[in-house]
């Protein structure tokens, strides 16, 4: 399986379970690996036949920047989600990055990764 990556797209979302995230929100971050054949898109060079990687950056913003909810595994199911709604898009692996977690020690970063497929 060939991989389409897309690597710190960055949006501010509201996402978390404490009032103060839901109010003043925060920066996310997302890694995407897309596994889709890509052989009959390079044979005809139609993008039609491969994903559209500027879609899918703009449809996971859309989601960060959209409705809250109060689990990031929640985000990275519904960016999961999205990325295989396209038809070439035959696996994914999201991870959301949550660099400006409410913890009270220090920390360099929170992630969460998921890998979803069809079927």
């Amino acid at each position: 399986m060939d991989r389409v990556a897309l690597r710190g797209l960055r949006a501010r979302g509201y996402h978390g379970v404490f009032p103060r995230e839901r109010e003043e929100g925060q920066t996310f971050v997302v890694d995407l690996s897309l596994g889709l054949d890509t052989r009959a898109a390079a044979a005809d060079d139609d993008l039609t036949r491969t994903v559209h990687y500027g879609e899918v950056a703009e449809a996971v913003v859309a989601l960060v920047e959209g409705e809250p909810v109060a689990l990031i595994e929640t985000l990275a199911q519904r960016i999961a989600d999205a990325c295989l709604a396209h038809p070439a898009v035959d696996e994914a692996e999201v991870t959301v990055h949550k660099p400006e977690a409410p913890i009270s020690v220090p920390f360099e970063d929170v992630t969460i990764t998921i890998k979803r497929s069809r079927g």
